[in-house]
């Protein structure tokens, strides 16, 4: 049996070994990190939605009026009106029938995947092969484990490369299954091809399941998301999203058909056997859901600052050409070095985390920025400018960096699951 301690001296050794920071305050652009003021860069409240003052006070009235915790499982007591309100709210904002909550983003993806697995494995009937799930390599770790957990097949396509997905679903030609992508991607900042996923979907008969963590309140029309950005509405299976980012509280959400809404309430286990979410979460959701609506131009500052960061960072010689979005990633490579560059950045006033292995591939430990719509143009570049002297000052030059597109682990794709996603990306 290993020891605890000489495992963590194992992480440490390897650079690996994580801590967790303390900040005071709210999640708002500047927080006290370690008693130290510091811009952040990491948080993904990019709405700036999670301290907004309706939202803090809807979530105060809502544990006034209907207490602090739902009780139970939602199938034994746990759904109440306030629940109800968020989903049908929810749906009328995805374009959908209908929407059910789920605890967290994990837990959704847990139930959405395992509950379409279980589908196909039925449809197949008696003797049929297992059914198959299409799943892009740089898929979220709750995402990676809810295909694990479904027992089918997980078939693992190259990052964003819809031929090698058209060549995986030919090979499994006759099989019943489902293709499931995020649409932002959590730790590069790029964007799924939606739109060839779900011509290949209809052409091979196989659902789809788009994760939209870092898409809702962040692309698309009034923040609807890169599916509706991608002109999909309605062509997606089940479009999963979450409360806790854009949109400042927790929890998350299945957007999807009446019937399908039934199906994942009746077999998704992390649903079933999981207590509801509190109702203050539910109420700062709900009411970050109508602030976005009555402020959709949110959404374009929000990508005003991705862009105006960019520029900037791209000044300083960092490669910023993979991001389109609020998620930029500085790729430094080597573990410790990317810590280095972080405690730099930190002292210097710039709390921009460093990600390491087993979130993203070896190799590719990187400063993971994440914008907010509440960031000032002047802030964002003058963090730009501490990030480079940062990067001189830990030795680094900036722009040295691996670009991530060509920085993915090599060998056979169900290989990489595991190497990439192990625990892949906690944001």
């Amino acid at each position: 049996m290993i020891d605890v301690a000489e495992r963590l001296e194992e992480l440490r050794d390897r650079g690996l070994h994580r801590r967790l920071r303390l900040v005071s305050g709210p999640q708002g652009p500047r927080v006290l990190l370690g008693g130290r003021p510091v811009l952040l860069l990491c948080s993904n409240n990019y709405l700036g939605l999670a301290d907004h003052p309706r939202v803090r006070g809807a979530a105060a009235e809502a544990a006034m009026r209907w207490g602090a915790g739902a009780g139970a499982s939602r199938l034994v007591s746990g759904t109440m009106t306030v629940h109800r309100r968020l989903e049908e709210a929810l749906a009328a904002f995805k374009g959908t029938e209908s929407s059910v909550l789920f605890g967290s983003g994990y837990l959704a993806n847990l139930g959405v995947i395992g509950a379409l697995a279980r589908l196909a494995a039925d449809g197949g009937g008696s003797g049929a092969p297992p059914p198959v799930v299409f799943s892009d390599e740089l898929n979220h770790a709750s995402i990676i484990d809810g295909c694990r957990l479904a027992r089918a097949e997980t078939f693992v396509y190259d990052h964003c490369d819809v031929e090698h997905l058209a060549w995986g679903l030919r090979q499994h030609r006759g099989r019943s299954g489902l293709i499931v992508t995020d649409s932002v991607f959590s730790m590069d900042g790029d964007i799924a091809p939606l739109t060839e996923i779900a011509e290949l979907a209809r052409r091979h008969g196989v659902r789809t399941v788009v994760d939209e963590a870092h898409g809702t309140g962040c692309l698309g029309p009034g923040g609807r998301g890169a599916v509706a950005e991608a002109g999909l509405d309605g062509e997606i299976d089940v479009v999963i999203g979450t409360l806790g980012k854009a949109l400042g509280a927790y929890g998350a959400f299945a957007a999807c058909s009446a019937a399908m809404r039934d199906l994942l309430t009746n077999t998704a286990r992390s649903l079933i056997f999981s207590t509801a979410l509190p109702p203050p979460a539910v109420a700062a959701a709900l009411a970050a859901l109508e602030v976005l609506q009555e402020h959709p131009e949110m959404v374009d500052r929000l990508q005003a600052n991705a862009g105006a960061m960019r520029d900037e960072l791209a000044r300083e010689g960092f490669e910023v050409a993979g991001s389109s979005t609020q998620i930029i990633p500085l790729v430094v490579g080597d573990a410790e070095l990317a810590m280095e560059v972080c405690e730099k950045a930190v002292e210097a006033g710039v709390f921009a985390q460093a990600i390491r292995p087993p979130t993203v591939p070896a190799g590719t430990s990187r400063l993971r920025l994440a914008l907010m719509a509440t960031h000032t143009r002047e802030e964002l570049r003058a963090a730009a400018r501490t990030l480079g002297r940062a990067a001189l000052q830990a030795g680094f030059r900036p722009g040295a960096g691996v670009p991530v597109a060509a920085a993915q682990p090599a060998g056979h794709p169900d290989e990489r699951l595991a190497v990439a996603g192990e625990d892949a990306a906690a944001a």
